[in-house]
């Protein structure tokens, strides 16, 4: 690969926040493997791993060209969108969550590319007013969205529902109108209120938001609550998503470096 600026070989640089856990003895920072390979694979991006290391880690971004917000075991801590704990919850990242809701903010308003999945689609909404719902399982009228555990990984990550699309919606024009996609399920926690900043793309069948945009479309801000991160060459509708995430970023890198000249 070539590195001079400029040059088409140089991928677009996207910061992919870590989850601050235990590994042993020690405290350690990781991010999933499936979503470096998707965002190499899928969205053709160079990805960079951001530790959790709270708002000093803005300083990283305007080198980045795109901010790839991951899926986690953990949730958002509920005081961050004004409500106490359901239960008691061990699943709880505070390092990720000062870093990741600075870094969402200040992505947006530098317009730099964002894509959110899972828990990152949580702290979007979170991020930017948002609320949610703790224990999906426990609204009335919800359908369980939670994996069963003791299913093969295959089986967890496999098409669970139909989402529709909003016919307005980016996603709508990446699948050329095409307005019911199958997707997987393996979450607890969902959107109770959308960010008055977000816009609908996709809804389940019980009408859980399941995927949002930016509604002023100032920049490219995408979120899933499913995980399109598994088996892109599986399904065209996941691919589609980290192909326009890519395409985004390859625009900003084209932005910053003529700045930069």
């Amino acid at each position: 690969m070539k590195h001079q600026s400029g040059s088409p070989d140089v991928l677009p640089l996207v910061g992919m926040p870590a989850c601050s856990q235990q590994v042993g003895i020690h405290p350690s920072q990781a991010v999933g493997e499936k979503y470096i390979n998707a965002a190499v694979q899928g969205a053709g991006v160079a990805p960079l791993l951001i530790p959790a290391l709270g708002e000093q880690t803005l300083q990283f971004l305007p080198g980045l060209d795109g901010l790839l917000l991951t899926g986690s075991y953990s949730n958002v801590e509920p005081h961050h969108y004004g409500a106490e704990p359901a239960v008691a919850d061990d699943n709880r990242d505070p390092k990720r969550d000062a870093t990741t809701l600075a870094l969402i903010r200040a992505a947006i308003e530098q317009q730099i590319p964002v894509l959110g999945i899972c828990r990152g689609f949580q702290e979007i909404n979170v991020a930017l007013g948002g609320s949610l719902h703790q224990q999906v399982w426990t609204v009335p009228g919800m359908m369980e969205h939670r994996e069963k555990k003791g299913l093969t990984i295959e089986e967890q990550y496999a098409v669970a529902h139909p989402v529709s699309l909003n016919p307005e919606g980016l996603l709508a024009q990446l699948m050329d109108g095409e307005l019911e996609q199958g997707v997987n399920s393996l979450h607890g926690q969902g959107v109770d209120r959308l960010a008055d900043s977000l816009r609908v793309e996709a809804t389940a069948p019980d009408g859980l938001v399941e995927a949002f945009s930016l509604a002023s479309n100032n920049s490219f801000v995408l979120a899933a609550q499913w995980h399109p991160e598994w088996q892109l060459d599986r399904h065209p509708f996941y691919l589609a998503i980290f192909r326009a995430f890519g395409a985004a970023c390859q625009q900003r890198r084209q932005r910053r470096e003529a700045l930069n000249r």
